[in-house]
């Protein structure tokens, strides 16, 4: 077998897949094997790179796809049809997918994830630790300069019980002494099952949010990545729940200031930043702040993609996003007690279960063109399924209507998104113009859900610089 720079090259298969991109094009690019620290200059710059990046996406045809780089769990003829009709997934994603299925376990030990017998009393209190680390390729062939450490605290979920997240702490290689200000990253969705936190994603290199955290590892911020409330640790992950999100970004803001080898401390700048699931536990998390950690040092957020209305959005997925729909609608039951057996028939309560132990690549891959009225009994679509029996929890994650601190706010969100409505974005930036905050609303052309976010992110550090030295970002209040 030939050699490679970084060791013993690993079979052409997951070659092909570390080069590809995790779901639509987030992870890095390994043609040249660029270091960490270049990493931004892998994004897009501007709305026509984001839209040509997109585009070179779609062109690619299915031809390729076999049973060799496949998933199992898809047949080849699924796999080109979905590849020759939808604009987000693409024959590296397919193949992406299948390098998972060959993948050893996290690099963070099986038994840290369990709950110890007893939780310490305070929310944010740290209850173990272990090294761990943060590759940027599925065949770890290049691992991030930063020091990599996974921490476990104690937070409280929605109905008051005492519960253990974890979280990952990430510091620039070269960092020393206290640091000024750090980036609180709630990632996007991840999947329910445990195996898709976060923590266990970056250790395996599959982390799809590894984009974000390595631009603002290069802009030399220590970084926090949220795992949320189970996922990773026992006990369900309720998907989109507002107060549970909340609580672990804020309790994790909070733990990690003990987390020993840290740099943060009560006085170092935080800035929360999310897209899509993580604009909503960023948004959760602001309108929480106040009563749940007001000591915290929060001095500005920035929130993409936020779906504030769960209900608007389910209406308007389309079928390459069932997936979504699959994990809202199992956390939904979950979180009122319902049996899907009422509303489901068996293939429905097939899919949901296979969709609920696997991650966003794969689960939007086999679900892609799923028909969600095929799954119920009498033929309903998921959103009426969501409109008849789920509307209580849909209005309890609504976001927009609580106070938030007194911050510079970044709204992104793309004009394009196909997944979460631009008018949900503009009208939140709205309501926090009018409740008499700066926002900076930064509504972009890139193509889908996905390029919207590759297209935000150069906006985001230059918010960030901006913000951390103490300069206003520009307002956008007047044109809302």
């Amino acid at each position: 077998m030939s050699k490679h720079r970084y060791g013993t090259l690993p079979p052409l298969r997951q070659i092909t897949a570390a080069s590809a991109a995790a779901l639509a094009g987030l992870a890095l690019t390994m043609g040249t094997a660029a270091a960490p620290a270049q990493a931004q200059d892998l994004v897009p710059q501007t709305d026509t790179e984001a839209e040509s990046l997109v585009k070179d996406r779609e062109a690619e045809d299915s031809s390729s796809l076999n049973r060799s780089n496949v998933p199992e769990s898809v047949s080849v003829e699924q796999a080109k049809k979905i590849v020759d009709k939808s604009n987000e997934i693409t024959t590296s994603d397919v193949e992406y997918a299948a390098t998972l299925e060959d993948l050893p376990a996290s690099g963070v030990p099986e038994d840290f994830y369990t709950t110890p017998a007893a939780l310490p009393d305070e929310d944010g209190a740290v209850v173990k630790q272990t090294p761990s680390t943060f590759y940027l390729d599925p065949a770890k062939l290049v691992e991030h300069s930063a020091t990599s450490e996974t921490f476990m605290y104690k937070t409280t979920d929605e109905k008051g019980n005492a519960r253990a997240a974890t979280a990952t702490l990430l510091t620039p290689k070269g960092a020393s002494g206290d640091a000024d200000d750090a980036v609180v990253i709630s990632p996007g969705t991840q999947g329910i099952a445990d195996k898709c936190a976060p923590s266990r994603q970056m250790a395996m290199g599959t982390e799809y949010e590894g984009i974000s955290v390595t631009s603002a590892l290069a802009a030399k911020h220590p970084v926090i990545v949220v795992d949320y409330v189970g996922l990773g640790t026992e006990g369900a992950h309720r998907y989109l729940n507002r107060v549970e999100e909340g609580r672990s970004v804020l309790d994790a803001a909070k733990a990690v200031q003990n987390v020993e080898g840290s740099s943060i401390t009560a006085d170092t700048k935080l800035q929360l930043r999310g897209y899509s699931q993580g604009g909503h536990a960023t948004t959760a998390a602001l309108e929480l702040k106040d009563d749940w950690a007001p000591e915290l040092n929060v001095t500005s957020a920035s929130a993409g993609a936020v779906p504030t209305d769960l209900y608007e959005t389910v209406s308007q997925l389309s079928s390459p996003y069932s997936a979504f729909a699959l994990y809202g609608v199992d956390s939904f039951a979950g979180q009122t007690g319902a049996d899907l057996s009422e509303f489901l028939n068996q293939k429905g309560l097939d899919v949901v279960e296979k969709t609920s132990n696997q991650c966003t690549i794969e689960a939007t891959l086999s679900t892609a063109l799923l028909d969600t009225s095929t799954l119920t009994k009498h033929g309903q679509t998921f959103a009426e399924i969501v409109e008849e029996n789920f509307m209580s929890v849909a209005e309890k994650q609504r976001l927009g209507k609580a106070e938030v601190p007194v911050i510079p706010l970044l709204v992104n969100h793309s004009r394009l998104d196909d997944v979460v409505p631009f008018s949900q974005g503009k009208e939140l930036a709205a309501t926090w113009c009018r409740a008499g905050h700066k926002v900076a609303l930064e509504d972009n052309l890139g193509p889908t859900h996905i390029g919207g976010y590759i297209a935000s992110v150069p906006r985001i550090e230059a918010f960030t610089s901006r913000t951390f030295a103490g300069k206003a970002p520009l307002d956008s209040c007047w044109r809302l």
